[in-house]
């Protein structure tokens, strides 16, 4: 069984009402989408097309997170979160940027954005990223649990618990977001790219090795004298599923046995400083 409720957990602002998210980009379409996602999160929405829309929007509307192009049609990205920072000091901001682009991700962090994605993106993504922002920023309340559950696995996003049958896995901070980000697409196949994109925030240097040691240290704590979960598709990358899913008839696998791949890439030499 595989079940994702993060969902469940219902963001309110401090007065009851719905959180609110201001989306800035040029291309209707896309913004459209978007809204239309985030409205199903039952949050209220507003949209601007360019840099002054946007600061007009944001005086009246107040957004608790904004979506924000880096390339508009009056200004660029950097230079509106400038101006939306005066008028909303702690507003946290989630950049849109070309997928090439790594110079202008490092250019949206450095002047105080608070994360990003590249197009082309999942509009899971984009509300899982601004529900993260939200729930750091303060702004909102949280209603429910927010939990990922994939087997007998479970992990809950507010307290940083993870436990396996019942049992307590005590995880470092880089090791429990590669962990959310599997759970968070369990059964789909996630590029070392994708990975790198996600956990870590920036180009690692071309060490895609990171990947496989933290690869490494996850299925000793999550898979070591248990049927392993975390699963390697050679050529393609990793993903997570529950033990013993989709398990050909009569194939039999001892407990904590690992596939020949699996058992060759957890013993990738260490290139780089412990886990933190």
């Amino acid at each position: 069984m595989t079940t994702t409720t993060p969902q469940a957990t219902e963001l309110l602002r401090a007065d009851g009402t719905p959180v609110r998210v201001l989306v800035v980009d040029d291309e209707a379409s896309l913004t459209e989408l978007m809204s239309m996602a985030l409205r199903y999160e039952g949050w209220q929405i507003r949209s601007a097309t360019d840099g002054a829309g946007a600061v007009r929007v944001a005086r009246a509307f107040r957004p608790d997170a904004v979506v924000l192009d880096m390339m508009l049609p009056d200004m660029d990205g950097l230079s509106l979160l400038g101006r939306l920072r005066r008028e909303l000091p702690d507003v946290p901001v989630l950049f849109l940027t070309a997928k090439d682009a790594v110079e202008d991700r490092i250019a949206g962090l450095t002047a105080g954005g608070d994360d990003y994605v590249t197009k082309p993106f999942g509009l899971e993504e984009v509300v899982a990223r601004l529900r993260g922002l939200i729930r750091r920023a303060g702004t909102a309340d949280k209603r429910g649990e927010a939990t990922l559950v994939v087997g007998d696995l479970t992990l809950d996003e507010d307290s940083h618990e993870v436990t396996r049958g019942g049992d307590s896995i005590h995880l470092t901070a880089t090791e429990f977001e590669l962990l959310r980000y599997l759970m968070r697409n369990p059964r789909r196949v996630l590029s070392k790219a994708q990975i790198l994109d996600r956990v870590w925030n920036y180009d690692f240097g071309g060490q895609a090795n990171v990947v496989e040691l933290y690869i490494s240290y996850l299925r000793r704590k999550i898979d070591a004298g248990r049927e392993p979960m975390i699963h390697t598709r050679r050529g393609a990358g990793y993903l997570i599923k529950p033990a013993g899913a989709a398990k050909p008839a009569g194939a039999v696998k001892p407990a904590g046995a690992a596939k020949p791949a699996e058992a060759a890439e957890s013993a990738v030499p260490v290139a780089v400083p412990s886990p933190a």
